[in-house]
């Protein structure tokens, strides 16, 4: 217990030092690169923005680097790492939000070797472009307890900041895995799904307890290399009875409708 106490006063004071750091130009000039690609790879960082973001990230296991705040968000919490406080302006100059909040963080990617398939539902993207799908998409996994995605390497990177927002931090509880796809799927003694116009109704069609269901681009759907190892197919029906209707849903809306129909056959 003293122990303790004596960490959590080094911890207090190391915070308290850190507040008072300013945010120069060059600070600004630096944080500002972690917009480009380029930088966040060389760096192995990416930005975390907003409030609950940021809560979300300082309760994870990821490693927070940096936080820039305002004098009130410091006042209020005690994140252990380098802390700059900053106006609401400057933060704006380093933000990628339209509305900049209260805090805006730098933190450390997690590069994780891929192990095993868990039991039940695994996705796979084959070459999401769209970073508000791919920050969907995994915001969704976390909803229906899909611990694990596997990417194609064609899709868009996940600590793009607009991914990183979507996921309204679920980046920080679902593991993402880039892999080659097709010679990924072909080592896998699971059953593969895969959503497709002329496939099977999800509504009617036996769905095993554990699979992977591959969702594909936005534009081009599923990659010839990866139609070829699929086992099976299935589709959302349309219940417009007009005739009239959309050609497709949004791959994130298909995700969630495909998601909820398997998890519910596992209950």
């Amino acid at each position: 217990m003293h122990k303790s106490n004596n960490f959590n006063i080094v911890s207090s004071k190391i915070n308290r030092i850190f507040a008072n750091m300013e945010l120069s130009k060059n600070k600004i000039k630096y944080f500002s690169s972690f917009a480009k690609k380029k930088t966040r790879e060389e760096e192995q960082m990416f930005i975390v923005e907003g409030n609950k973001l940021v809560n979300e990230l300082l309760q994870s296991d990821f490693q927070a680097e940096s936080v820039v705040a305002t004098r009130e968000w410091i006042a209020e919490n005690t994140p252990k790492c380098a802390v700059f406080e900053a106006s609401s302006d400057d933060i704006a100059k380093i933000s990628q939000l339209q509305h900049p909040q209260d805090v805006w963080a730098l933190a450390h990617t997690k590069t994780q070797a891929f192990q095993s398939l868990p039991n039940g539902l695994t996705l796979a993207l084959d070459g999401i472009q769209d970073p508000g799908n791919m920050g969907t998409i995994i915001r969704l996994a976390d909803w229906f307890g899909v611990s694990q995605i596997i990417c194609s390497n064609e899709c868009v990177e996940i600590y793009n900041p607009k991914v990183v927002q979507a996921t309204m931090g679920a980046i920080f509880r679902v593991n993402v895995h880039y892999v080659d796809l097709p010679a990924f799927l072909k080592k896998q003694q699971t059953e593969i799904f895969a959503a497709d116009m002329f496939g099977e109704n999800i509504y009617t069609a036996p769905l095993p307890q554990n699979a992977i269901l591959v969702m594909g681009n936005e534009g081009n759907g599923i990659s010839d290399a990866v139609s070829a190892i699929v086992n099976r197919t299935i589709h959302i029906p349309s219940f417009n009875t007009t005739g009239k209707t959309s050609e497709s849903l949004n791959v994130a809306v298909a995700t969630a409708i495909l998601c909820s129909e398997f998890k519910r056959r596992m209950l």
